[in-house]
């Protein structure tokens, strides 16, 4: 008996302990359990927001296609992730900032709908000159970047003067930088001869009231 008895409480302890490293192993898991429902659910957050934006996106696209349809059609201008495209040749001659008749026409068109988008979303719209890599020899430019400048406020002015009112449009020069091709040849350099305009949503500044 007394070795039975012996061997009993011998044994006896092995069950708390067991229990014990149970209990932490499911805490453990529960532990495990939380941090990934969590993780998948901020996961799950991000993926429908990326969706929302793409989304939005999508149907700022095709709103300001359906809103430049007719130009589009003709060609004379091109969209891309929203950014509107106008080859310098249509709007300026070579190293000049003076408007061609065909560019104000093209301008002209351009107000009514842009100005029902921009009023519709209340955004601005930027006016981009870019010009080719090659540098500018006499005339009354001092340089790429001066040329780009005042092509750019050539068609801002003339968007104002049809119709656009000043509040909503502003002037931006890029000179040789950002070329859609590289300029390794006349074509490629007339292509990136050119203006843009893209609409842009109003910082807290431009949204802010002047104080009385």
């Amino acid at each position: 008996m007394d070795h039975g008895d012996a061997s009993v409480e011998d044994t006896a302890p092995v069950w708390p302990v067991f229990g014990d490293l149970m209990s932490s192993l499911l805490g453990a898991f529960v532990l495990l359990l939380v941090a990934v429902v969590a993780v998948q659910m901020e996961l799950t957050s991000h993926l429908q927001d990326e969706v929302k934006k793409r989304q939005l996106e999508e149907q700022r696209r095709m709103s300001l296609e359906k809103a430049l349809a007719i130009p589009l059609a003709s060609g004379r201008i091109t969209l891309n992730n929203g950014r509107i495209g106008i080859s310098g040749q249509v709007l300026f001659a070579l190293n000049s900032d003076q408007l061609q008749p065909e560019g104000r026409q093209l301008l002209n068109s351009l107000v009514t709908p842009l100005r029902a988008y921009l009023t519709a979303r209340d955004e601005l719209l930027m006016v981009s000159g870019f010009t080719d890599d090659k540098p500018i020899r006499g005339g009354p430019f001092a340089d790429n970047w001066e040329l780009s400048a005042q092509r750019a406020l050539t068609v801002t002015r003339t968007l104002i003067e049809e119709g656009m009112p000043s509040s909503m449009v502003f002037a931006a020069a890029f000179g040789a930088e950002q070329p859609v091709r590289p300029n390794t040849d006349d074509d490629a350099r007339a292509q990136n001869r050119r203006v843009e305009m893209a609409p842009v949503p109003k910082t807290a500044n431009t949204k802010a009231k002047p104080h009385e």
